[in-house]
């Protein structure tokens, strides 16, 4: 069974909803115990671990054909969360640009590029160990 644009998006409102459920289980259970900086880097850990096994399961259920379109696929969910990102937590969040690109400053400790590097990459790792036990 291949892989449909209908299902990638399927996946990605998947990984938005599990994404949601992280940011509220940082706020309302470990954000309290932690400052700012370990709360988001927890967070972004366990989202990471979430979002690998979306993936792995949406990799499982709907085989990539090649390694380009689970490239392309990574690539689709990383630009949908971007787009969804800046736009909704600007315009109706009303969060000002310079807040929502802090979010992509490694050097302040800032691990959120990382996670959109695995969301992106991830497809492809789970391609390829398929095609190894093939």
């Amino acid at each position: 069974m291949k892989t449909s644009l209908r299902s990638l998006l399927v996946a990605w409102l998947t990984m938005l909803a599990v994404s949601m459920a992280n940011g509220a289980l940082r706020e309302f259970v470990y954000a309290p115990y932690l400052n700012a900086a370990a709360a988001q880097q927890l967070s972004t850990f366990i989202g990471a671990l979430l979002l690998g096994i979306v993936i792995h399961r949406h990799a499982r259920r709907h085989p990539f054909p090649s390694a380009r379109a689970a490239f392309a696929s990574g690539l689709l969910w990383v630009a949908l969360t971007i787009a969804f990102e800046f736009l909704f937590f600007h315009y109706v969040g009303g969060h000002p640009w310079p807040v929502l690109l802090a979010n992509y400053d490694l050097s302040a400790g800032r691990l959120w590029p990382l996670l959109l590097l695995w969301i992106a990459l991830a497809p492809s790792l789970f391609h390829r160990l398929r095609m190894r036990r093939a």
